[in-house]
């Protein structure tokens, strides 16, 4: 199936007023991080519904829908590019890596990111370790998508207990200027505190006052009452 009957399927489905809430959800509005994003107005079921009877795509059919101005088809190109990369055997998976690091300019909102670089990016590093280094290329940047890609594949190596990319990744963006940023590192940071609160005492020993309070408050929701309240005093 071409990307063309995917959009198709896609509009088939489309709620206009869906679509209205949904600029103001991802600030697709002018000054907003989405300015000039488009939607159709789909839940995200329905997209992965569409996505997985056209998950047979091929490189430049995914391309094709990354570049298309609907929110919903980026995202279907993302589900697909996912199960592509899955499936692959394991020499292949580097070339599928690759192509998505290349079309990075199109993972540009917070659900293509979340939705796409733990499971391809993320999956990749935690099994090639000297790549790593992919992460310090996205988080210096300067660019507001690519630094959240850089934090938020680290879930699969948190999940493996490996911790160091995310402390030292979280310490970079203290200053950062952006919540979207704070909020990223605060859900990894959180999920470090799941798999070893002493590890994210110790960080928030030594930090804690200087962390965006939507960062702190972000790693700080799964402790009792008591803890979040002494380091939201020292902050």
């Amino acid at each position: 199936m071409s990307p063309k009957h995917l959009v198709l399927a896609l509009k088939k489905l489309a709620k206009p007023k869906k679509a209205e809430f949904l600029v103001g959800y991802f600030q697709a509005y002018p000054g907003g991080y989405g300015e000039g994003d488009q939607f159709l107005g789909l839940a995200v079921p329905e997209i992965r519904i569409v996505a997985k009877e056209h998950s047979s795509m091929d490189q430049p059919e995914i391309e094709e829908l990354l570049r298309s101005p609907f929110h919903e088809c980026r995202l279907a190109a993302l589900f697909i590019l996912e199960v592509r990369y899955r499936k692959a055997a394991t020499e292949e998976k580097p070339q599928w890596v690759q192509f998505y690091l290349k079309n990075l300019e199109f993972v540009n909102s917070w659900d293509l990111v979340d939705s796409s670089a733990p499971k391809i990016l993320g999956d990749f590093l935690l099994h090639h370790k000297i790549e790593r280094r992919t992460l310090w290329v996205l988080a210096d940047s300067g660019k507001l998508w690519r630094e959240r890609v850089a934090v938020v594949a680290t879930m699969p190596l948190i999940k493996n207990h490996e911790f160091s990319e995310i402390l030292k990744l979280s310490k970079k963006f203290l200053e950062h200027p952006h919540d979207l940023i704070h909020k990223a590192t605060g859900w990894m940071l959180r999920d470090v505190g799941k798999e070893d609160p002493s590890v994210l005492l110790d960080f928030l020993d030594q930090y804690a006052t200087r962390m965006p309070r939507t960062m702190l408050r972000y790693c700080l929701e799964k402790f009792p009452p008591e803890t979040r309240t002494h380091y939201l005093k020292l902050r």
